[in-house]
């Protein structure tokens, strides 16, 4: 006789606000990620800043609660990573997940050769997405139409490359170079080092990819999935950041009671706000607590992603918990990659 299992317990949901900083591991989607740090956070709402493809690690802020209402920020955010680059070889993909396409021999890399291609591609640039990735078009993403074998023209998005650094390596499956990557938002590094590739005349494509800053952010900041599982609840809650640092880089206002309470409310503050700025962090001064953002226009400070009185109080409820509890592994100890053997030094 068969025995039926009992059916799986039902998570109780709470609300959880504050941005956990993730180091992802390699193979698991942004979402799968996500999902994952929710379910062992118990959170109600969450939501990531922007993707990490499967083959890469590394830096990933993901939202919960009230800290959902500024995650857009982070998707306008410069970013730099760390890859390494396999020469000679062409990819379905532009990475190691692709079936090989194409093969050459790779010519000596000099220094004068990597000092012209560096500063080839250091600046503005014109980059065309590739074909394997989530951009839509009429409502289909193109690697559905790429593992169709159809191929769709796509428009060159305009990217910036602030810094652009490569060394060669020794790696055991192909000639290599590691590259580190400033960039402007949707740059596609697989398509950086793809480019690389044909011009060093070679071919190339990424054997590893992991984001090392975000938005002011960085992978000795994060935590791992790993270490996540292994703590209490009440350690978990005290890995989260509040989600006023969203915001961080913009100036400040702090409001009395009285103006703190008619902001909340969605009313116009008038008042010596100084210069018109497009976002503001605003403050009230009792408590002291975060209230949400602004922008300023003619003296008039105009509320435009705002806290609810709830999230305010279950925010500096959560504070407080937070400074009590220890936290047994320390984010920079648990930030180093386990499965990224090419990045370790």
């Amino acid at each position: 006789m068969t025995q039926k299992s009992s059916p799986r317990q039902k998570i109780q949901r709470r609300p959880v606000h504050g941005v956990l900083l993730l180091d992802k591991p390699l193979g698991l989607s942004s979402n799968q990620a996500l999902q994952k740090a929710k379910w062992l956070l118990r959170a109600e709402k969450a939501g990531h800043t922007g993707t990490l493809d499967p083959l890469a690690t590394g830096v990933l802020p993901l939202c919960f609660g009230a800290a959902t209402k500024f995650s857009q920020l982070q998707l306008d955010a410069d970013t730099t990573y760390e890859a390494i680059l396999l020469l000679g070889q062409k990819t379905t993909t532009a990475d190691a997940e692709g079936d090989v396409i194409e093969t050459r021999p790779v010519p000596e890399i000099t220094p004068e050769l990597l000092a012209a291609v560096t500063q080839r591609f250091t600046g503005p640039l014109a980059q065309i997405p590739p074909m394997y990735s989530a951009l839509k078009k009429d409502g289909k993403a193109l690697y559905e139409y790429a593992r169709q074998g159809i191929d769709v023209e796509r428009q060159a998005r305009h990217i910036t490359i602030f810094r652009l650094e490569m060394v060669p390596v020794a790696d055991v499956r192909a000639p290599a170079l590691r590259i580190t990557v400033s960039c402007s938002k949707g740059t596609y590094i697989r398509t950086l080092g793809e480019d690389i590739g044909e011009a060093l005349g070679c071919g190339a494509h990424l054997g590893a990819l992991r984001r090392i800053e975000t938005g002011g952010f960085v992978a000795t900041q994060c935590i791992t999935l790993a270490a996540l599982e292994a703590m209490t609840e009440a350690q978990r809650d005290a890995c989260l950041l509040p989600p006023q640092l969203l915001v961080a880089a913009y100036p400040s206002v702090t409001l009395d009671a009285d103006n703190a309470g008619r902001f909340l409310s969605g009313v116009r503050r008038r008042g010596q706000w100084g210069d018109a700025a497009p976002l503001v962090q605003v403050y009230g001064s009792a408590p002291a607590a975060f209230l949400g953002s602004a922008h300023i226009v003619a003296d008039e400070l105009i509320p435009q992603r705002l806290l609810s009185p709830v999230e305010i109080q279950d925010i500096l409820l959560a504070a407080q918990r937070a400074a009590e509890v220890s936290v047994p592994v320390s984010t920079a100890e648990s930030s180093a990659p386990a499965d990224t053997g090419s990045f370790q030094h």
